[in-house]
């Protein structure tokens, strides 16, 4: 199996996850795969890049598609026969284009329920960034130049369609710490010293799990 370094990025709107994410693939010498995997699974599969978009990162949240997959779609292929929301479809290609890349080169992933998707890998660090609501709304007034109660209303809509895309994907509660090898507070350090925080904890990551490997005893 696969050792290469992957870590993956869940993260609050307004966190600076995204941004952690990339600085991070700079610091680990790594590509970042995130909105990038829309492009890759539109033309993997002849859909419209388009039509992908506007339903990237939001359950489907059809009843019978969860009972036609038992109970989710945890890494396995639907019935055949079954026509899926395109929802679906799209988390299917993405999950898919996502289990190649690890196999292949260190990567990081934002979002995407990737650390469920490789939940086997045998070197993959999973990281929560969340940050104080304070800082969150002021990054999002900046980045979106938006007023203060408008910054509020996207952060918690935001966050409430990525809970219910996680949730409904993986049967697991988004932002729970226990799902994560790591959850950060990116308010306390910001954003170049939480990135590299993580990256000094996924080389260790990697240094000790190569060690036990190796290790004759």
């Amino acid at each position: 199996m696969s050792q290469h370094l992957i870590v993956t990025i869940a993260r609050q709107h307004g966190s600076g996850g995204r941004e952690i994410g990339m600085r991070l693939g700079e610091l680990l010498g790594c590509k970042i795969y995130g909105r990038e995997l829309i492009a890759m699974s539109a033309e993997q599969s002849n859909m419209s890049e388009e039509a992908l978009r506007r339903v990237d990162e939001t359950a489907a949240g059809s009843l019978l598609y969860t009972l036609a997959m038992g109970s989710s779609a945890y890494g396995v292929h639907p019935p055949l026969g079954y026509h899926m929301p395109l929802n679906d479809k799209l988390f299917f290609l993405q999950s898919e284009l996502i289990r190649k890349i690890a196999e292949r080169e260190n990567a990081v992933f934002i979002g995407r329920c990737a650390d469920y998707v490789l939940r086997s890998h045998p070197c993959m660090l999973s990281v929560f960034v969340y940050a104080d609501e304070k800082c969150r709304v002021r990054r999002i007034m900046e980045r979106e130049q938006l007023p203060e109660n408008k910054a509020m209303d996207m952060m918690n809509k935001v966050d409430h369609r990525r809970a219910s895309y996680y949730n409904f994907y993986t049967g697991q509660k988004w932002g729970r710490y226990e799902n994560y090898s790591l959850a950060v507070n990116s308010s306390v350090l910001g954003i170049d010293d939480t990135a590299k925080m993580i990256a000094d904890f996924a080389l260790s990551m990697k240094y000790k799990k190569n060690k036990q490997n190796t290790d004759p005893s």
